[in-house]
């Protein structure tokens, strides 16, 4: 697929300001969007300070686009009133204002937190049944399925990311499995960009980690360059953590981080 011309969202977020710089040198317009102010980062690139709460604001800045890589959104626990508004309408947003405008292809932030309560013996793949860790994950459970809607119903081309760990370097035990590099972030957007006939894809974005807990495969055509296992003597307690065989949401998958960050705090049976 030749992609010339892409919106942006969530462009200040971690995973915004990881690939906006890649995305710029490979476009020939790059509309980057969020609701703080941002500054160009050369030539190709606009930027439009502006919070998407409507379709009308969507489409707005969607219009005339190729494609759009959808990243605003809450990007943790919170409670569930704030991630249906934030991350499940929003999306849908961007998916009705694509269908409206014609745009073709829409690339959504999910997350490996959307199967986080599988344990982290069993290798999992894009198709096996969701496992939330929270309610972040499960408001990814619902981003996957508008995408699905809107790809079974209305023929939009649409590429949902599950992403790992993103950081300049793993640094906790978790990350040996979990960790996606900057530069294999950006890789996989590129690869959910421009792969050509796609219907409806997701798929993990995970560097090629020696501990990972799910299956890399080529429907993207995207093959990562980097292994966590590289900073493993770096990492106290690795042996440790591993041993115990957790959960793959690790401490996202306690109750006790649901309790404090989406349902108040936390007050442990007696």
């Amino acid at each position: 697929m030749t992609v010339e011309s892409v919106v942006l969202t969530g462009a200040a977020g971690q995973v915004g300001s990881v690939v906006r710089e890649p995305l710029r040198r490979r476009v020939g317009r790059l509309l980057s969007v969020d609701r703080v102010p941002l500054t160009a980062q050369g030539p190709g690139e606009e930027i439009r300070q502006v919070e998407v709460t409507g379709i009308d604001e969507a489409m707005a800045i969607v219009e005339g686009v190729d494609a759009v890589v959808h990243l605003a959104g809450v990007p943790d626990e919170a409670p569930l009133a704030d991630l249906l508004t934030g991350n499940v309408l929003g999306t849908q947003h961007v998916l009705e204002a694509a269908r409206r405008t014609g745009v073709k292809r829409v690339v959504l932030a999910s997350s490996n937190r959307l199967t986080g309560c599988y344990p982290a013996a069993r290798t999992v793949t894009a198709q096996k049944p969701p496992r939330p860790d929270g309610l972040y994950g499960v408001s990814k459970v619902a981003v996957e399925a508008l995408g699905r809607l809107y790809a079974d119903k209305f023929g939009l081309e649409v590429v949902c990311l599950r992403i790992g760990s993103l950081e300049a370097e793993p640094s906790e035990p978790r990350h040996l499995a979990t960790w996606l590099s900057p530069r294999d972030c950006a890789g996989f957007v590129w690869a959910a960009l421009s792969k050509p006939d796609v219907t409806f894809t997701a798929a993990y974005a995970v560097s090629a980690n020696t501990r990972r807990y799910w299956e890399l495969d080529d429907q993207l055509g995207y093959t990562p360059l980097d292994d966590a296992e590289a900073y493993a003597g770096r990492i106290p307690g690795v042996a440790e953590y591993f041993a115990g065989d957790p959960l793959q949401g690790g401490d996202f998958a306690t109750p006790g981080y649901t309790l404090r960050h989406g349902l108040g705090e936390w007050h442990p049976r007696m």
